[in-house]
């Protein structure tokens, strides 16, 4: 299938093109098609034999999606301490972003590591009848995407243990007995799988910039601050934390939201979300992170830009970030659409927020 003249497994190579450190890449395609896509592959990376670059091979994958990664794990080299990134050229719009996060990520933590958007519907289980049985909690669901990423030896070694077929590579990892860890994924890392999802990826590429849009990356920043109120839930980096006391304000006080929204206006240059979005709409009373951020990302796409990433600090005496970071990041991530990265301290007992009054959040946004 093509998508604005490229095949799919063009633009799905086209990340690998601005990756650091990589050692080989193989195509895994149907038989018949090996040159096809050898061809293809060396013009989309303007790869010819350069000495100690990068090396392309090609290989014939097999009956089932677990046989094809096989075939793939047997063509790379058997040497040196080495990350595989496993990942489906269906998903064709990947950020090359992610490939980078999830190496980092195997190379940091020596887990497997998938990258993963929250759900976000309402999930049922259903018979094969189609009556509702249960509701599922989603806030425990993630849908995986791909590069997934692993240590080479050890995922070779789970593919030759396996003795039934997994969906993907982490399931086949965590059956072997390892570790799997979590990372933000991305919205344009769709699977391509319906002709709707196609269509989605036509429109990424056929629609433009609005006349005058710059091209030129982008930087903002933003600042929220919340005092606690007693008697109101919790809302932060777009998550409800039990146990802790709320935030006063008009919507639901998620500071950290608010600082993300705050920059990425500041970056488009729309002012701040008092002016943009107004602090009495009645549209936004209570209103969650979700609601905020996605009005905000909407006006990032009406200009022509996207968001390649924010940075945000959080300066709180309460809740205790760290066990749910990599959750809140994936909220966020997919709400702005672009990765988002969250950390915390305290003020060592100064300020307001040392005294335990309120919660201050600071926000660095970047768009192309």
């Amino acid at each position: 299938m093509t998508v604005g003249g490229r095949s799919l497994l063009a633009w799905s190579l086209e990340p690998l093109r601005r990756l650091e450190q990589l050692g080989v890449v193989v195509l895994v395609v149907p038989g018949e098609r090996i040159a096809e896509a050898e061809a293809l592959a060396r013009d989309v990376l303007s790869w010819g034999e350069p000495p100690g670059g990068p090396e392309l091979r090609v290989v014939a994958g097999a009956a089932s999606r677990q046989g094809s990664v096989a075939a793939g794990l047997a063509a790379l080299p058997a040497e040196g301490d080495r990350i595989v990134l496993v990942h489906d050229a269906a998903r064709a719009f990947t950020p090359s972003e992610q490939f980078a996060t999830v190496a980092r990520a195997v190379r940091e933590s020596g887990a497997g590591v998938l990258p993963a958007l929250p759900v976000i519907d309402s999930v049922k289980r259903v018979s094969p009848a189609g009556a509702v049985l249960a509701s599922v909690e989603r806030s425990e669901l993630a849908a995986a995407q791909t590069p997934q990423g692993f240590p080479a030896g050890a995922l070779r070694a789970a593919y030759a243990a396996a003795t039934s077929e997994h969906t993907d590579d982490a399931a086949v990892f965590a059956a072997a007995g390892h570790a799997v860890r979590r990372v933000p994924g991305h919205p344009r890392a769709l699977k391509i799988t319906t002709p709707d999802d196609l269509e989605t990826a036509r429109r990424w590429l056929s629609e433009p910039a609005p006349r005058g849009a710059s091209t030129q990356a982008r930087t903002g920043v933003g600042v929220d601050v919340h005092a606690f109120a007693e008697g109101r839930p919790l809302w932060l980096a777009g998550l409800r934390w039990e146990g802790s006391r709320g935030l006063a304000g008009h919507s639901d006080g998620d500071v950290v939201s608010h600082a993300i929204a705050d920059a990425v206006l500041s970056a488009l240059g729309k002012g701040d979300l008092g002016s943009v979005l107004g602090t009495e709409d009645p549209a936004l009373a209570g209103a969650h992170g979700e609601a905020i951020l996605s009005r905000v990302r909407a006006l990032v796409e009406q200009e022509g830009r996207s968001v390649a990433h924010v940075a945000v600090q959080l300066l709180s005496s309460e809740p205790r970030l760290a066990p749910r970071r990599e959750e809140a990041e994936a909220c966020l991530s997919s709400w702005v659409g672009g990765p988002v990265s969250l950390g915390a301290t305290t003020t060592d007992g100064l300020g307001f927020p040392g005294r335990g009054e309120g919660a201050l959040a600071l926000a660095v946004a970047t768009l192309l």
